[in-house]
């Protein structure tokens, strides 16, 4: 013990410092430490790689109530996500907008009155400011009933919403930098423990570098939001505690060139029960998933198997006129959904709703188990809410909940408000920006305006023409985004750039991640990187 305690001495003597340090920087990490941060407190963000580069860039890219969980009888979980559809499309309407799903109906699927039955209810349980209402349609007059095979006659049509999953991430985090958090990408938490010392009232955690340094953090509090790695993690802080057990699902999807030229999106019912969706991607693609599997491997590498590629190609081709088959998939991805465990019989029927493992022996720790994209925001106020009080004893000095009515970096479009106007007029935003600067291609500006929102100002400050956005690296890509990528964004590799910052990786030839790589290694940054 008086080697530990000589140990902890060394760590405090160098220690930074913080109320809050939160691991784990996919949805719900960055969410938290962007809320935490604008309540005033002092947060530590720490990823073991890149942001976003496990679960958080890997769903269905989709701002949803989740139509099938109602099925399931989860009406608290629909209605959250209902609210939240709109609370997040207004505060980022450059990485998210509405869009309309239609849904074709044959014999032998749900009854069409079930169907009319759970859309009504659907529509019903939030209100409804920009997404308009769901319909019957008939396919054989509907732009949508044209990629559909001649016997799907008839079907619905409802709205949600469409994310950019990583961006979103990325959003939060710089949201919570620029609020005075510490983000910390390629740094992994190697060692927790209470300062016993002090009366457990901190916990002293070791963070390690990719370049192997080490950084001493001395928190009042932890956020474990690990995803498929939580329970792992909470059993390395408090060994023996028992808590929440995962259901790791393997959600895997598929991407083919474009099979539709509409702009609507596809939710196709399985006999099986569950649903695939095909949406619009990218311009020059069809995204199509997900799968729904129980997973028992490694956490850190999952892939899609040749089963679930042909069981998406094959689902699809039941309802498209043109077969796809496993030789048509340009890219695919997978990734785990680390869920509550509830004793379902399968996974499609694991609940996607999130938990709290509040651990108070001593400086809290807070563990976040299961959890969609859609209710990040209201999941990270939850979190807040449980946590401030421990930290700011004095009701009258905590901050109130803040992010409903906030913008993220680049949602400004008309102002500093959230604003509906924000999500219908986003063409005239883009119009003007493409105005502004004439110089650049009208394409590029437009891919600029959907990444960058308001901070493609930022990134276009102080050039003039196309000769000072430095080399192009790759076609569309110049040194300038690059460096701001870098700079700003916490960008490191290649694969941060064209996969997770953007999804150029699926326009540019596949040899583009090396010679970036190359470039990367060849222009090193100056100065280190920093948030504005």
């Amino acid at each position: 013990m008086a080697l530990v305690q000589q140990g902890i001495d060394a760590v405090l003597e160098s220690a930074m410092e913080c109320d809050l340090l939160v691991v784990g920087g996919g949805i719900n990490g960055a969410g938290i430490a962007r809320d935490a941060a604008g309540r005033g407190l002092s947060v530590v963000l720490c990823e073991k790689d890149d942001l976003a580069a496990h679960t958080s860039s890997a769903s269905t890219k989709l701002i949803h109530g989740g139509l099938r969980y109602l099925e399931y009888y989860e009406f608290g979980l629909v209605r959250k996500a209902l609210i939240e559809r709109e609370v997040l499309l207004r505060s980022a309407p450059h990485i998210m907008w509405p869009l309309r799903f239609v849904m074709p109906h044959a014999k032998g699927q749900r009854p069409a009155w079930l169907i009319r039955a759970g859309l009504f209810l659907y529509d019903m349980l939030a209100k409804r400011e920009i997404l308009p209402a769901s319909s019957g349609i008939d396919l054989r007059r509907h732009a949508a009933g044209k990629p559909l095979k001649p016997e799907f006659k008839r079907g619905f049509v409802y709205s949600d919403g469409w994310v950019d999953d990583a961006r979103l991430v990325v959003l939060n985090a710089i949201d919570a930098a620029d609020r005075g958090a510490h983000v910390l990408t390629q740094t992994r938490c190697t060692a927790l423990v209470r300062d016993t010392a002090g009366n457990n009232d901190a916990w002293l955690a070791t963070l390690q570098k990719s370049d192997g340094s080490v950084l001493s953090v001395r928190a009042r509090s932890v956020v474990n939001a690990a995803g498929p790695w939580t329970a792992e993690f909470m059993q390395q802080a408090a060994p023996g505690r028992q808590g929440q057990n995962l259901r790791l699902i393997k959600g895997s999807h598929i991407v083919v060139k474009r099979l539709f030229a509409h702009d609507h999106a596809y939710i196709f019912q399985h006999p099986d029960g569950r649903i695939v969706f095909a949406i619009p991607y990218e311009d020059d693609f069809t995204l199509i998933g997900t799968t729904d599997l129980d997973y028992h491997g490694d956490s850190g590498k999952v892939e899609i198997d040749d089963e679930e590629i042909r069981y998406l190609c094959e689902l699809s081709s039941y309802y498209f006129s043109k077969p796809i088959v496993p030789a048509d998939v340009v890219w695919t991805y997978a990734g785990l959904r680390p869920l509550v465990e509830d004793a379902a019989a399968d996974a499609k029927s694991v609940t996607r709703d999130y938990r709290f493992e509040l651990d108070q022996d001593g400086a809290p720790m807070l563990s976040v188990f299961g959890g969609k994209i859609t209710t990040f925001r209201k999941l990270a106020e939850e979190a807040l809410d449980l946590l401030e009080p421990m930290l700011v004893p004095e009701p009258g000095q905590r901050r109130r909940a803040w992010t409903e009515h906030a913008c993220l970096p680049g949602g400004d479009v008309f102002g500093s408000t959230p604003q509906n106007k924000s999500v219908r007029e986003f063409g005239q935003f883009v119009q003007g920006l493409q105005h502004a600067y004439a110089w650049l291609p009208a394409a590029l500006v437009a891919r600029y305006a959907r990444a960058y929102g308001t901070r493609i100002h930022m990134l276009l400050d102080g050039r003039k023409d196309v000769a000072a956005m430095g080399e192009e690296i790759a076609a569309g890509l110049y040194a300038a985004e690059v460096d701001y990528l870098r700079r700003h964004e916490w960008a490191v590799s290649a694969a941060d750039i064209l996969w997770r910052r953007s999804k150029l990786g699926l326009h540019l030839p596949r040899e583009t991640a090396v010679s970036l790589d190359a470039w990367l290694l060849q222009h090193p940054l100056l100065q280190h990187p920093s948030v504005q």
